[in-house]
């Protein structure tokens, strides 16, 4: 009875050692950046401290059994185990309160030199976190002493041990990453954690006090064979090849990371399913290991070998893992409710692919500590010495593998690293556990070697272009890899790649459209001189147009550089820091120069490579200009740039009269993704404004003014400077009208109380996971379009380009410019409202009458701007009610007027809202019960125009 309790519970505690490690993770990334440095910190410091406590407690348990042989007693093992969780469940509730007075002590001391300012914070998060991870190193050592009742049964409760606790591990990996962090936030996962320890704990302390009350008869079982301070002469030895297979398999799991991340994106959930089914086949080979009534001495050896030979198997066809990931996509295409059914999937594929290699590894230390056990008094310590130095192998990979190794080599490197060490393992257990003569061991090892060395490197064409947005199969999906990747890389040639400890850096050109470059970042495009030139040009010229000093900018990302070159090439600004944290990037940024102004080599700007967060709190002075373009929030780590404490960061780091520009995108995205992104930016600024780049891609503006914008006069004699006028044309914008043109929301509309949505924070980290899902389902929406309710000061705000044009019809001329500008820049509802317009004010214009956007690359067939739509929306500016059918009633009416109204709002040129009115004016004349529902039915619609809110559905009728 004890025993199943106690592995139940066991089961239990794993579960929470897994939440614990990614919690801390994300606690931790908010002090020392979400870069490399600071993932192999803390997975260090996770390490560092189970390996510390399995040879801790393994001294524990054997001077326990010793002191409780001499006493004539039971040994205290599993009171002390259970004191050991309850301090872990103790520590768990202090953790945020740690952590906050950690926070401001690093606050405090001087940021002085960034590597000594890092290490130091390092040390503090040493305080953290070794503590509670020595007192989980306790598990192993301390139950495979206490729950077994002799030689003969030793293994098969140590491989129970490991196993259960393991198990529980993979549970928590897929708990946390899909569910408990999400629901509960930090704060609140770390408290339900803490009371899951401390009611393990109070169970092993009941069952240790139990044990105790049992009489001793005789000699202690634990104790008859012991040998005070024996140790098994093949210790030393077998404890390398621990720490080998430790050191392999963290490689080999931060490798296949990086490789799913590249063929399915990487996001959290990737990450997640990864180390779930690495943890799950540890665990089954361990149950594999319980399960054997008979266990040869060459055994371990040729599961070494077989697991050898099965990862150069894995290694050869691994390149086209995107591929394989497409075609398993193109099954469930791109409807959301496939979700979980995908990640099933995947869970399912790749368990099918790991569960022999992996499971292998996971029955190396249950057999080792076989080999071992020569006596039971020092099974705890035997235990605790060979996880310790597992562990440090582990610390190793992590170090080395997550990181060193990856500064000057490719993933396809690091795998092979892992491979090597171990053969040299599996040479080394031929030898001394198989018996085979050194000779032999050794010709194999060195025949595995030389093999491994011969290993052809992986083709960055094949895996690190991703495909995981295309949803739906291609005529060449079932083609096979070679044909599918020659296909889709037609027309492209790979000019860099590098793969760095931050991400998979590939620069692709393609000569067939005037030399284009674009970046990719683990496979997923950030940046093209061709289709993102505008988006990221007008990403820096626009908060530069509205600061009131752009000496000094910020700029979050380097990707291409165009941002900070444009930035730079203004005569006003006289420096320009970025903060990359990938050194691929960098590294290729000169073959960007001839479309970004040369920026990489501008003597004004200061490229850090560091994590953004980190940089910008420690950077000195203020900034006129802050220009964030990270990558998608769907991006692990990227949700910490639109979390409200970054904000709030960025915030305190504008001047006066400064801007922070929030790139953001409308597509592979959803409704509650974006609310959440713009009640967060409204929690933070007052002033928010809204603008397009262009197509999906909108700036969010924080403006740090009590005046929102600068005069137009300001903004106008600015745009007329030489620099800025030449700059604007590189942006596309060849006119001051047409640059304004691009303000969709005035300041005053997005504001705190005024929008829909949920607040997004680093103790409550909730965007990753609404963004991973609805870029799943790439869908695309669209902001709302009214917003027109009175801002904070009661006025109703005004575009800058409605101010410009005044009342009356809008200039032909310019009226042709603007409409031919938002056309090109793919802004459909834009562009459909602009054509009418333009002929609303000029009805005998030949040139309005025969222009047609449809013939526009990307516009063909844009139920925006067919003749239909233009022609109602015509009717609109021209104060005329479109018709309907005469099947529809009044109050079917006025909500199909109110839905085009809706829909089509554009502030630079507003619609009468007195359309509105008259439209619901005579909803309520259908009869009994019209009234009541026209009441109900104008409410919902008013409270639609006046928030930001996405509608789920278009307005209906009725109550």
């Amino acid at each position: 009875m004890t025993r199943a309790v106690a592995l139940l519970l066991t089961l239990l505690t794993g579960f929470s050692g897994l939440v614990y490690e990614i919690t801390w993770q994300k606690y931790l990334s908010t002090l020392l950046g979400s870069h490399s440095e600071a993932t192999a910190a803390v997975l260090g410091l996770y390490l560092g401290g189970l390996a510390a406590g399995y040879a801790l407690f393994g001294f524990v348990a054997r001077r326990a059994v010793d002191r409780a042989a001499r006493e004539h007693r039971q040994p205290p093992l599993l009171l002390i185990y259970g004191l050991a969780e309850m301090g872990i469940g103790v520590l768990a509730f202090a953790f945020p309160y740690l952590f906050a007075g950690v926070q401001r002590i690093s606050v405090w001391v001087p940021a002085g030199h960034e590597a000594a300012s890092f290490t130091f914070d390092v040390a503090l998060c040493l305080l953290l976190i070794v503590p509670p991870t020595i007192l989980m190193g306790g598990t192993i050592p301390l139950l495979t002493q206490a729950l077994t009742r002799g030689l003969a049964d030793a293994t098969r409760i140590h491989a129970f041990v490991y196993a259960f606790n393991t198990a529980g591990a993979f549970l928590g990996s897929l708990a946390a990453g899909f569910v408990l962090i999400h629901w509960l936030g930090l704060d609140g996962v770390l408290r339900v954690m803490g009371a899951v320890n401390l009611f393990a704990g109070a169970v092993f302390v009941a069952l240790g006090l139990r044990q105790r009350s049992l009489p001793v008869t005789g000699e202690p079982a634990a104790a008859s064979a012991a040998v005070p301070g024996a140790v098994p002469r093949s210790f030393a030895a077998l404890a390398l090849v621990a720490l080998l297979a430790g050191f392999a398999m963290m490689v080999l799991q931060t490798t296949l990371n990086r490789v799913a991340g590249l063929a399915l994106g990487s996001s959290h959930f990737t990450f997640a399913m990864v180390v779930a089914v690495f943890v799950l086949c540890i665990a089954l080979g361990s149950f594999a290991v319980s399960a054997l009534s008979r266990i040869p001495a060459w055994l371990v050896a040729a599961s070494q070998w077989l697991l050898v030979g099965l990862l150069v198997g894995i290694y050869l066809v691994i390149q086209d893992a995107g591929y394989a990931a497409h075609v398993l996509r193109s099954v469930f295409r791109d409807g959301g409710e496939a979700f979980y059914p995908f990640q099933i999937s995947v869970f399912a594929v790749g368990l099918a692919i790991l569960v022999l290699p992996i499971g292998l590894s996971g029955a190396l230390l249950p057999l080792l500590f076989h080999h071992l056990r020569n006596e039971v008094g020092d099974l705890g310590r035997v235990a605790g010495s060979l996880y310790s130095w597992n562990t440090v192998g582990s610390l190793a990979g992590a170090l080395l593998g997550g990181y060193v190794l990856l500064i000057w080599l490719d993933l396809h490197h690091a795998y092979a690293a892992a491979l090597a060490a171990l053969a040299i393992g599996a040479g080394i257990l031929t030898a001394r556990v198989a018996g085979a003569p050194v000779h032999v061991a050794a010709g194999m090892t060195l025949l595995a070697l030389a093999g491994i060395g011969m290993l052809p490197k992986w083709d960055p064409m094949h895996l690190a272009v991703g495909r995981f947005r295309e949803r739906t199969p291609t005529p060449v999906t079932y083609a096979g890899a070679r044909a599918f990747t020659e296909k889709h890389n037609e027309g492209t040639k790979l000019i860099f790649h590098d793969d760095d400890p931050v991400s998979t850096v590939l620069i692709l050109e393609n000569p067939n459209n005037r030399n284009a470059r674009a970046i990719l970042n683990n496979g997923k495009p950030d940046g093209s001189t061709a289709g993102d030139y505008p988006t990221m040009c007008f990403a820096a010229l626009i908060p530069a147009l509205l600061t009131d000093d752009p000496a000094r900018s910020f700029v979050i990302g380097w990707g291409t550089g165009v941002t900070v070159g444009e930035l730079a090439a203004l005569p006003e600004a006289k420096e320009v820091v970025v903060a990359e944290i990938s050194p691929g990037v960098l590294a290729g940024a000169p073959f960007f120069r001839p479309y970004n102004q040369q920026a990489d080599v501008n003597p004004k700007v200061q490229a850090l490579r560091r994590d953004a967060y980190r940089a910008l709190l420690r950077s000195e002075g203020q900034f006129g200009i802050i220009a964030s373009e990270p990558s998608n929030p769907w991006v692990t780590g990227v949700e910490m740039l639109y979390s409200r404490e970054f904000l709030e960061a960025a915030r305190e780091k504008l001047t006066p009269g400064g801007v922070y520009a929030q790139w953001f995108h409308l597509y592979e995205v959803d409704h509650e993704t974006v609310e959440i992104v713009a009640y967060t930016y409204a929690s933070v600024f007052d002033r928010v404004a809204v603008w397009f780049a262009q197509g999906p891609d909108v700036l969010l503006m924080g403006l740090n003014s009590p005046t929102a914008y600068p005069d137009l006069e300001t903004l106008r004699e600015r745009y007329e400077r030489p620099a800025w006028e030449a700059g604007m044309a590189r942006c596309g914008a060849k006119s001051f009208p047409e640059v304004l043109a691009h303000e969709m929301l005035p300041p005053g509309l997005v504001r705190s109380g005024h929008v829909a949505g949920e607040l997004h924070t680093l103790h409550r980290p909730i965007l990753s996971q609404h963004a991973a899902r609805a870029f799943f389902a790439g869908r695309m929406v669209e902001l709302p379009r009214f917003a027109g309710g009175p801002d904070a000061d009661g006025a109703r705000p005004r575009a800058l380009l409605a101010q410009l044009l005044g009342d009356g019809p809008v200039p032909e001329e310019l009226a042709s410019s603007v409409t031919r500008h938002v056309c090109e820049m793919r802004r459909n509802i834009d562009c459909g409202a602009w054509l009418a317009r333009w002929r609303a004010d000029h009805p005998t214009s030949r040139e309005a009458r025969a222009y047609d956007p449809r013939s526009l690359p990307k516009m063909r067939g844009n139920e925006a701007v067919s003749p239909l739509m233009v022609a109602r929306l015509e009717m609109l500016f021209g104060g005329g009610i479109p018709p309907e059918p005469p099947s529809s009633n009044a109050l079917q009416r006025a909500t199909a007027l109110t839905n085009l109204f809706a829909s089509f709002y554009t502030h630079a040129i507003p619609f009468d809202r007195e359309l509105l009115r008259r439209g619901w004016s005579g909803c309520d004349g259908d009869g009994p019960g019209a009234a009541s529902s026209c009441q109900t039915a104008r409410v919902r619609a008013n409270a639609r125009l006046d928030r930001f809110e996405l509608p789920r559905a278009q307005l209906s009728g009725g109550p």
